[in-house]
């Protein structure tokens, strides 16, 4: 199944002007690894990523390819804690000639109760390993507490700005416990993937214009 109109309707204006101003939208300049020279833009998370309880094409990954018009590649795993995400790391992520990682990771973490102190070692692990591989990373914090509480969120910030890395914040924002954009009680639907998609794309698109023009392509 195609991204819906909708959908592309809706954002894709918004990420082409971005791209085409470079420079008047979010600033780049000071990212890792800006002027990478990999290859592939690499999202790699768990289940949310991999788009369980999503159509055929519409996960999140799917969703946001057509959306920047670039072929993205799924690394995504049922059930990856950030642990079990790391073991993967070096075949699923950095034999992929990464140009671009996308990391949304943790809520498996919190659901099995991994200590915070291990998510963010873990965390910090995975974006270190792929800053010196030399891709950028682009970090996506998801809230995942009860009663206005956010978990992950400082971990995810701290670790960022210690890899200078790119945050993309509260993902799930109006997905996580909406009928609507739900498959289940953890999982979106396909409009809850493409809000996903949407959210990312807003940095993801002015991202590769900046990073292309680093590296001598624009």
């Amino acid at each position: 199944m195609s991204l819906s109109a909708r959908s592309t309707s809706r954002l894709l204006p918004c990420v082409v002007v971005a791209m085409l101003l470079n420079g008047c939208g979010p600033d780049f300049a000071g990212t890792a690894n800006l002027g990478s020279t990999g290859s592939n833009i690499v999202c790699f998370g768990d289940s949310i990523t991999r788009g369980y309880g999503a159509s055929a094409g519409m996960s999140y990954p799917d969703q946001l390819g057509a959306l920047i018009g670039r072929p993205v590649i799924n690394s995504g795993m049922d059930g990856d804690t950030t642990g079990s995400a790391l073991a993967r790391l070096e075949e699923d992520v950095l034999a992929q000639d990464p140009w671009i990682v996308v990391v949304s990771l943790s809520g498996n973490d919190f659901l099995r109760r991994v200590p915070e102190s291990e998510t963010a070692r873990n965390l910090d692990t995975i974006v270190s390993r792929c800053i010196d591989a030399g891709a950028i990373v682009v970090l996506v914090h998801a809230k995942f507490g009860i009663l206005g509480s956010d978990p992950y969120f400082d971990v995810f910030e701290a670790t960022a700005d210690r890899h200078d890395a790119v945050l993309v914040r509260h993902v799930l924002k109006g997905i996580l416990g909406n009928p609507a954009r739900m498959y289940d009680q953890v999982h979106p639907n396909d409009d809850g993937y493409a809000l996903i998609a949407e959210r990312v794309a807003e940095v993801l698109g002015p991202l590769t214009a900046a990073a292309e023009k680093a590296r001598g392509d624009a």
